[in-house]
């Protein structure tokens, strides 16, 4: 499934999970026009969360919600392990690669990290949903 794929498969289940709301009335409007006043121009109602226009909210609270976010630090982390070997010996301290990396050079892990967290994203193995990172097959499984 594309990442397209994905956002609209989630942009329709903001939709099943929310209701429309007139914010002038203070009503649901489950037809998608206030019997009060007569607007079409509604928000979104989610129970339990609040109302506010457009469904971006409800993407990120449902996601939020319903799954973990990706611990970036761990996932670049476990790469450097795979890719150059658990620990490496400096003299006569023996720490393991990534902290060694993370520790001799903080400027050179981050943009490592980031270009690691990129690379994955382009790959669409995850993708950014209110700040934080989704596994794509998890946001499938939503």
């Amino acid at each position: 499934m594309s990442l397209q794929d994905i956002k609209t498969k989630l942009k329709e289940l903001a939709f099943e999970k929310t209701t429309p709301f007139c914010y002038s009335c203070y009503v649901k409007c489950p037809s998608g026009i206030c019997k009060s006043c007569g607007s079409d121009d509604l928000m979104r109602h989610l129970e339990g969360v609040g109302v506010e226009y457009g469904t971006d909210w409800v993407i990120e609270s449902i996601v939020e919600e319903e799954l973990e976010a990706i611990d970036l630090e761990e996932v670049f982390s476990q790469m450097i392990e795979e890719s150059y070997g658990e620990g490496v010996q400096i003299g006569c301290i023996s720490k393991s690669t990534s902290l060694a990396i993370k520790e001799l050079d903080p400027i050179a892990w981050d943009l490592a990290k980031d270009e690691y967290i990129d690379s994955l994203g382009e790959d669409e193995s995850i993708m950014e949903v209110g700040g934080d990172y989704y596994w794509i097959h998890d946001l499938e499984s939503l």
